[in-house]
């Protein structure tokens, strides 16, 4: 049986990975990833519009993995809508990129779930098997994590390098162009990093579980022979 120490913090490391796995689970299905302010250009050149003006056409835009939505701004009133990724629209970005981004997060959560398990083995039990044990736990917070700094580094190649937020924009926009004049990282991309960073904490415990600390030895009492004791 593990020491009351190494329970306790395999405990710690099992709670830490079952809310990773919460994070991202959150963050996939909350389509705020990213937010950013548009400028309808077309609309704008049309009427020759000077800066106090320009207010009328600079909407807004949001987007996650799956869905999002934006107001248009055009000059005559903000027109809202919303839109989704699968099926239709996935086939004007980067494809691949986009789908390599989903199957990282899939399957940090399938290692944040392996972690858990780990975890929890290892706060019942000692292992007989290394790889059970917390070299095994080690490997999946590692996995975990490295996937899902795969799938934020990403995300954030198709927003800097591939203008995800202009494409998705301009998506079925056939009179209109729109320019991206703001954009922002949101909470919900910021809970993938969390969750990265918790699998890191995870890394932490594990070491730290590993450390044997020095015991404190008593020294015995000498037992005293009187001649007392000997006339006994």
């Amino acid at each position: 049986m593990p020491g009351c120490f190494k329970k306790t913090l395999f405990s710690l490391a099992s709670l830490v990975s079952f809310v990773s796995f919460i994070l991202i689970l959150v963050a996939m299905g909350t389509p705020k990833w990213m937010t950013g302010k548009i400028l309808c250009k077309t609309g704008a050149e049309l009427v020759n519009a000077t800066d106090p003006e320009l207010v009328k056409f600079i909407g807004e835009i949001y987007y996650g993995l799956f869905q999002g939505g934006k107001v248009r701004q055009c000059g005559l009133g903000g027109r809202r809508s919303k839109f989704t990724i699968f099926p239709h629209m996935v086939k004007k970005l980067n494809t691949g990129l986009h789908v390599m981004i989903v199957m990282f997060l899939c399957v940090a959560i399938f290692f944040s779930l392996v972690s858990f398990g780990f975890c929890i083995l290892n706060a019942i039990k000692v292992p007989y098997r290394a790889i059970k044990g917390p070299a095994g736990v080690c490997l999946w917070n590692f996995l975990a994590g490295g996937f899902i700094v795969l799938a934020v580094t990403s995300f954030m190649a198709a927003v800097k390098l591939h203008h995800l937020t202009e494409r998705i924009a301009n998506f079925r926009e056939n009179v209109f162009q729109f320019v991206i004049l703001e954009e922002q990282f949101e909470d919900c991309f910021w809970l993938c990093v969390a969750s990265a960073t918790a699998h890191a904490v995870n890394l932490l415990l594990i070491a730290i579980s590993g450390i044997r600390f020095p015991t404190i030895k008593t020294k015995p009492e000498e037992a005293s022979v009187t001649a007392e004791d000997i006339m006994y």
